[in-house]
């Protein structure tokens, strides 16, 4: 019991000793840093366990046995716990996701705040925990949007009215572009006529942003930008528009428009 205290308490402050051992100076980053915390510490669990048994003279040859038993049974019993501990093995070792990434699984996108055993934690835009099982990430679809880049896109949609040179949309679009602080030049800007629609001539601009902590930031404010400046310039942005034609024949039922003109242009006999 006491090898075994001493082995929980060892693995669960591991983590600062390694802090210790691995300065901050070394080019190692925050999700190598909890990859080797989490198998460090269950490597000293595994090592504590193992003495125990040794103190208590449990050799090998009296526990394969058992040891066969519980494999048989984590194959078949467990099967899913069992897969999900060795994918999030493969998670700690391949890194496909790391703590901080910013990842979409099926239909929940947020960034992974732990990896743990059995699940991995997602924290989303709604400040919500979403405990997602480590075998979604290996045997699912998943988006990774920072793994090697955390360059993004985003995309801004206008439509102007008809009649409007686009060649001026699109260098308005792009000087709007280039003006916004947190915009990269390299990638740059581009601005695309994307075609004709049934009110306005509709254009897309995509700008690139360094990090995705800036996203939305950036989002609003090319929004805002580009309504002030097209509205400085006196360029119109419409709004759906229908023309409605009304057609009467002598087959159709009496035209009440034209009754009402009729009655409205008879003299009135007590006038």
């Amino acid at each position: 019991m006491i090898t075994l205290v001493i082995g929980v308490v060892f693995a669960k402050n591991i983590a600062g000793l390694m802090e210790i051992l691995l300065p901050q100076r070394l080019p190692v980053d925050p999700g190598l840093r909890y990859a080797l915390h989490t198998v460090a510490s269950y490597v000293v669990i595994g090592v504590a366990i193992i003495l125990a048994c040794g103190r208590l003279g449990l050799e090998w040859s009296q526990a394969q046995w058992l040891v066969a038993a519980l494999g048989v049974g984590l194959g078949f019993g467990l099967q899913e716990i069992f897969a999900n501990f060795v994918s999030g093995l493969i998670i700690l070792f391949e890194r496909p996701i790391r703590v901080g990434d910013l990842v979409t699984v099926g239909e929940f996108s947020g960034v992974v705040t732990k990896i743990r055993i059995r699940a991995t934690t997602i924290l989303n835009f709604e400040r919500r925990e979403l405990i997602i099982p480590n075998k979604e990430f290996i045997t699912g679809k998943v988006i990774n949007w920072t793994l090697s880049d955390r360059t993004n896109r985003v995309e801004v949609a206008v439509g102007v009215a008809y009649g409007t040179d686009p060649d001026r949309v699109i260098s308005l679009l792009l000087d709007v572009a280039r003006n916004h602080p947190h915009v990269m030049s390299d990638p740059a800007p581009v601005v695309l006529f994307e075609g004709f629609g049934d009110s306005s001539l509709n254009f897309k601009l995509f700008a690139y942003v360094a990090n995705y902590d800036n996203r939305l930031a950036v989002i609003n404010g090319l929004h805002a930008a580009v309504y002030r400046r097209l509205t400085e310039e006196g360029i119109t942005i419409p709004f759906p528009q229908r023309d409605i034609h009304l057609y009467y024949t002598e087959k159709s039922p009496a035209n009440p428009f034209t009754k009402a003109s009729e009655s409205s242009s008879s003299p009135d006999p007590q006038a």
